[in-house]
């Protein structure tokens, strides 16, 4: 089996025309850029690049396919320079059966796939070019449509406050929106990690994907997996995602779930924290609240089984390192190649020789999982607390 890294939510901020594809994507986020940062800086093996369904992201592919940098792969997806690109979308329910928005991604094997779901779905949209729309269908309606194809259906990022499956409103269960069974895995978001999940019953039963949602360059690979497989395919990835044939997530890499945004219940207004929504605030007053990931989880616990899972490793990503600027990075990348090799492999001594050793002690604390943070909360970020170096 060949272990392979992988993060399945990279947006298009624009075209190669320029035009706006997630208009809160930055600029600088193009198929071909993400290509080149995804394998040659981040050092994956495997993306997805969500928002494939936009006609003219559609249209950059074909080209590059009719040119032969993009190769279709047999068992489905698409090689660039060795990198696997997977064919995704991430779409918004909002049916009868939702109470708040709920974001999905769904995936297809090949370009052909991808057009005829665009070409369905253009009659459902107001604005096929833009991600992340409203789909006038409902959740089953969508489901069908996808299983149908053959395609992949995972709802995204579940614990996200805002435009989830389980969010901070009264969602209290994916059957209540979806088909428990046209289900091939679950998005856990920035936020949670595994223990936390888990403690919902409902969500055994399926495999856990931790993805980038990558808005820029910069945040590709801030989550990821490590796969087993034969190949990085659309084929093999979900034989990995159903735990056939010995293909399975081996790894799960995710942010601490305190740098999250929104770990933390905390005041819309000064984002002190607070221990429910509605209640006033001790800093400012304020009545106002978001409610936080691991409340909303607290909320909707239903097991205390044991589930046998992947490690889920809490990662660091360098972006988030104190006194590593872009210059500094761009060294590191000089000597070691990929931020991956930086991450996992680089002995600390080596790291040491191409940058201060106070950074170089920050790499290795975050990969042993030893830094502590400050908590995250109401669309805010955690950070490293530079006041204590982990295992010091």
């Amino acid at each position: 089996m060949k272990r392979i890294f992988a993060d399945l939510h990279i947006h298009i901020g624009r075209t190669k025309s320029g035009k706006p594809v997630k208009i809160t994507g930055a600029k600088t986020l193009t198929f071909d850029q993400i290509i080149q940062y995804a394998k040659f800086q981040k050092g994956l093996d495997m993306i997805g690049i969500i928002d494939a369904h936009s006609p003219e992201v559609l249209a950059e592919i074909e080209e590059k396919a009719a040119e032969g940098q993009l190769v279709p792969k047999i068992s489905g997806g698409l090689d660039m320079d060795g990198l696997t690109i997977l064919l995704g979308s991430e779409l918004e329910i909002y049916d009868k059966n939702c109470q708040g928005p709920v974001h999905v991604l769904v995936f297809f094997s090949t370009i052909e796939k991808m057009k005829e779901f665009s070409s369905w779905l253009s009659h459902f949209l107001k604005n096929i070019t833009l991600s992340s729309q409203r789909v006038y269908v409902t959740g089953l309606e969508l489901q069908q449509k996808v299983k149908g194809m053959g395609g992949l259906f995972i709802p995204a990022h579940i614990f996200t406050p805002f435009k989830s499956l389980y969010g901070s409103g009264v969602n209290s269960s994916l059957s209540e929106i979806f088909d428990p069974d046209l289900i091939d895995a679950v998005e856990l978001g920035l936020s949670a990690d595994t223990d936390m999940a888990d403690s919902i019953e409902e969500l055994h039963r399926y495999s856990y994907l931790t993805n980038s949602d990558a808005h820029s360059l910069a945040k590709i690979a801030r989550e990821y997996q490590i796969i087993e497989l034969q190949d990085a395919s659309f084929a093999e990835l979900e034989k990995a995602l159903k735990q056939q044939d010995g293909r399975r997530i081996a790894v799960n890499y995710g942010l601490d779930p305190a740098l999250g945004k929104y770990h933390e219940t905390v005041c819309a207004k000064c984002f002190y924290p607070v221990n429910k929504v509605g209640e006033a605030c001790k800093a400012c007053g304020s009545l106002k609240g978001i409610k936080g990931v691991s409340t909303r989880i607290k909320e909707l616990s239903s097991s205390k089984t044991e589930v046998v899972r992947p490690p889920y490793i809490h990662q660091v990503p360098l972006e988030f390192i104190p006194g590593l600027g872009k210059k500094t990075l761009e060294k590191l990348l000089s000597y070691f190649s990929t931020e991956m090799q930086i991450m996992h492999e680089v002995p600390e001594e080596k790291l040491k020789a191409v940058v201060p050793e106070k950074v170089a002690k920050y790499i290795m604390s975050a990969r042993s999982g030893k830094l502590v943070f400050s908590v995250g909360g109401g669309g805010k970020y955690g950070k490293v607390d530079t006041h204590i170096l982990g295992g010091e």
